[in-house]
């Protein structure tokens, strides 16, 4: 599958949308994302990358537990807020936040885990090779743990009644790794109660897919 274009004016207009949303939420890291915690509670800390790190609460909750973070978001302010409240906790040096449109850059580096939760845009993002690239900056035995929507919580930015959310299997299928190279470890649709702004709750069912390098 082609990568989407994604042009001069998409570029701006998915910077000033991220820009705009992030400065209109309160500063602060907020919660790690449970599935996030589910799948790295138990592995041993080393490097890992939080792909659109947002406010960071992913971030946080892995270099807290001695873990190497880089972390990334296309929002400045995203960026900014992450790295300042990495300072603030004392553990700064554990965490490297960089500003990347993903379409255009990726960080450089190799990983023992790769996180991509909700890596989403209502923007073209060529979202395969991205993830592609993430699979490839693996070190043996890494992980890659892509979590996605699977339905429309209230609060969520992308209110499509007709939105389709593809399957882990599908977006396993989309990233074409060879299996002998990145077996797949995880591929389920596990539903939740999830809290939103303002304390909101809902059942919500998210997309797992959780891919290991092989090797050590």
């Amino acid at each position: 599958m082609s990568a989407p274009s994604y042009g001069r004016h998409q570029q701006a207009d998915a910077e000033s949308f991220w820009e705009k949303h992030y400065r209109s939420r309160r500063a602060g890291a907020g919660r790690a994302n449970p599935l996030l915690v589910e799948a790295a509670a138990a592995l041993r800390p080393g490097a890992a990358l939080d792909l659109g790190c947002g406010g960071g609460g992913d971030t946080i909750w892995l270099a807290e537990r001695g873990w190497q973070v880089t972390a990334v978001d296309i929002s400045e302010t995203a960026v900014e807020r992450v790295r300042a409240r990495a300072d603030e906790l004392g553990f700064g040096c554990r965490v490297t936040a960089e500003a990347h449109d993903l379409a255009r850059s990726f960080p450089s580096g190799t990983f023992d885990l790769v996180s991509a939760q909700y890596f989403h845009s209502p923007f073209a993002l060529p979202r395969a090779r991205v993830l592609r690239t993430a699979a490839h900056a693996l070190r043996p035995g890494g992980r890659l743990l892509v979590v996605d929507h699977g339905s429309t919580a209230p609060w969520s930015w992308n209110q499509d009644p007709h939105a389709y959310y593809a399957t882990p299997g599908e977006v396993a299928a989309e990233l074409a790794l060879e299996p002998e190279q990145w077996p797949v470890l995880r591929a389920d649709m596990p539903r939740r109660r999830a809290t939103g702004p303002g304390g909101r709750t809902a059942i919500v069912a998210d997309h797992v897919l959780l891919i290991r390098r092989a090797g050590a």
